[in-house]
């Protein structure tokens, strides 16, 4: 892990807080996993965050998501605009590419093929949240 994060303190972040930080991210936006990795390091006053627990809980949240589109909830937590390096889509994520694909069409996104199967946002740069470290 030292090698793939450096040294220095770590965070592995709760659920609860990788889901609520998917939540502030407006429609129409878009956020990469490091992006979120660094605002949760940057607000437990941490130099890394996780990427291995971090993974498993936006998966976790997109799950969640889910079950509660499906119990009939309106507001769920966005995670199909959480996306991977390079802007592509995840997926694991429920429903795999065609949802996000889909979801991700409906606010607007330009999707494109990135080789075989992989998907990505047209300049999804121009669309990413504008956190800094804090």
């Amino acid at each position: 892990m030292q090698r793939q994060c450096g040294t220095g303190k770590m965070l592995i972040p709760r659920p609860l807080d990788v889901d609520a930080l998917i939540q502030t991210v407006p429609r129409g936006r878009l956020v990469t996993v490091n992006q979120l990795r660094e605002r949760l390091a940057a607000e437990h006053g941490a130099d890394v965050t996780c990427p291995l627990t971090t993974g498993i809980f936006i998966r976790i949240a997109s799950e969640a998501a889910e079950e509660d589109r499906r119990a009939g909830k309106s507001r769920v937590t966005p995670y199909w605009r959480v996306l991977r390096e390079g802007g592509r889509l995840n997926e694991k994520f429920p429903g795999r590419l065609a949802a996000q694909t889909a979801q991700s069409k409906a606010e607007g996104h330009a999707i494109e093929r990135a080789g075989r199967s992989a998907r990505t946002v047209t300049n999804f740069e121009r669309k990413l949240v504008a956190w800094g470290r804090k």
